[in-house]
């Protein structure tokens, strides 16, 4: 019995195969035939200015020419036709006050003797009650830094004879010195320590005395008021 057959159950053993596929496909012709393009490729102007055309291409670079491989490529950028801005160094306020640096020779008005020195010697121990007191009267207020330190080691001294007495009754009711003793002896060195401290340059500002500092050094008058 012969079955039912499809236009897809072919046998590519048949010798009517090809005759049997073009006439249920057709020959599959039906388009237009292949057209051979005469027209020469255009050659690109490496010397035109790529401005002209902004969808322009860079040229196409040969591998087989004698430019080197490591050479560079041919920048499209055009540099700007103006100049760049002449960078000018800011100029100097003649008006400005410059500051100076006083020799160390320099004697200071009223004691002759040098600022380095007569900032320092207020803090020594005892004697720079004395100093300080000598400043105060005789150093004018434009010596600003001398009269600071002279008025502020004249407040650390009177603060030590004062807490000085606290103890020295204590120790008569105590019968005991200890205290005094060991008090003095910590504000002996810490009125050398500033007295370095100085000598070296330094303007170290003691809190707990600042105020009344400020008050010697307003109230007392120097001889020269200048």
């Amino acid at each position: 019995m012969e079955t039912n057959r499809s236009k897809y159950d072919t046998n590519p053993l048949e010798p009517d195969v090809e005759k049997k596929a073009e006439k249920t496909f057709g020959t599959g012709e039906t388009g237009s035939p292949t057209q051979r393009v005469s027209r020469n490729t255009g050659q690109v102007d490496q010397h035109a200015d790529a401005r002209q055309n902004l969808y322009s291409e860079a040229p196409t670079r040969r591998y087989d020419s004698n430019t080197p491989l490591e050479a560079p490529y041919p920048s499209v950028f055009v540099p700007p036709t103006y100049a760049p801005p002449v960078q000018t160094p800011p100029r100097s306020n003649p008006n400005q006050p410059q500051g100076y640096a006083r020799p160390d020779d320099f004697k200071i008005e009223g004691i002759g003797i040098s600022e380095r020195w007569a900032t320092a010697l207020a803090y020594a121990p005892w004697l720079g009650i004395v100093v300080c007191l000598l400043e105060m009267f005789l150093v004018p207020r434009r010596e600003a830094k001398v009269r600071f330190h002279a008025s502020q080691a004249l407040a650390i001294h009177i603060g030590i004879l004062v807490i000085q007495r606290v103890f020295d009754v204590i120790g008569l009711i105590s019968h005991s010195s200890l205290g005094g003793s060991l008090f003095t002896a910590l504000a002996v060195a810490f009125l050398i320590i500033t007295m370095i401290r100085v000598l070296r340059g330094e303007s170290p500002r003691i809190a707990p005395v600042a105020e009344a500092a400020q008050w010697f050094n307003d109230h007392i008058e120097p001889r020269n008021k200048g």
